[in-house]
C-alpha cells in the first residue's frame, strides 16, 4: 500500500483534510504529533518542506507511489496547459477516486480493494486496476456480486460523502452506477493544494 501508518497522524502532520485518504477529522495541533512533540509553537517550514508537503498532500490522498508520481508529472509535462492543474487532473482520472467520488466507497483506500477484488466495471468488463484512467463517456459500476452484498449497496445508495464533481454523474435510475461526462478541471479537487510547490519540488 502507498500509505503506511496511522492516517489521523499524517493528516495532522499535513494540516489539512484528505478526504480520499480518510473519513475522519484531525485538527492541527501546535505541536508536531508524537510523544515528543508537545512544545509550545512549530517552527516556520522551510521553503522545501512547504514543497515536499504539497506533494505529500497529493501522495497520500490519491493513494500513489513517489515512483506513480513521477510518471504522472512526465505525463502531465507532455499535455498542453499548466503542468501542476494536468497532474491534478490526471489523478482525478483514476478509476479508485471515481469509485471514491461516486459515493460506491468511503475512501480511495476502500476503493482500490473494491478494485483489486475484481467488484467493479468499466462498461461492461471488469477493471481491477486502480490507476485505470477513465475516458470521457466510460460509465462506471458495482459488478453483481458487490450489488448482492447488502453493505455495499447500502454504502452506494447512501451516496458520495463529498460534492459530487462536475466531470461526474451519478445513474438517476441506478445509485450503483455512474458515468464520466467530461474532463475534470482544476476546480473539482476536493482540498486545497498549491500545485506549483509540487512542481517546484520536482525541478529540484
Amino acid at each position: 500500500m502507498p500509505v503506511r501508518g496511522p492516517r489521523l497522524r499524517i493528516l495532522r502532520r499535513l494540516g489539512t483534510q484528505l478526504p480520499g485518504l480518510s473519513a475522519k477529522t484531525a485538527d492541527r495541533r501546535p505541536f508536531p504529533p508524537g510523544e515528543h512533540g508537545a512544545v509550545p509553537t512549530r517552527r516556520r517550514p522551510s521553503s522545501l518542506r512547504r514543497r515536499l508537503e504539497e506533494k505529500q498532500k497529493v501522495r497520500f490522498n490519491y493513494g500513489v507511489t513517489e515512483r506513480q508520481m513521477e510518471r504522472y508529472l512526465n505525463a502531465a509535462r507532455a499535455l498542453p496547459g499548466n503542468t501542476g492543474e494536468n497532474l491534478l487532473m490526471l489523478l482525478e482520472r483514476r478509476l479508485d477516486n471515481a469509485v471514491f467520488r461516486l459515493g460506491f466507497a468511503r475512501t480511495i483506500p476502500a476503493a482500490r480493494q473494491l478494485i483489486v477484488h475484481g467488484h467493479v466495471l468499466v462498461g461492461e468488463r471488469r477493471v481491477d486496476r486502480p490507476g485505470y484512467r477513465l475516458e470521457i463517456g466510460e460509465t462506471v459500476s458495482l459488478s453483481p456480486r458487490a450489488r448482492a452484498r447488502e453493505s455495499l449497496r447500502a454504502s452506494a445508495e447512501l451516496g458520495p460523502s463529498l460534492r459530487l464533481p462536475g466531470y461526474l454523474r451519478r445513474d438517476p435510475d441506478d445509485a450503483c452506477a455512474g458515468r464520466v461526462v467530461t474532463l475534470p478541471t482544476r476546480a473539482d479537487v476536493p482540498f486545497p493544494v498549491a500545485e506549483a510547490l509540487i512542481i517546484e519540488f520536482y525541478a529540484r
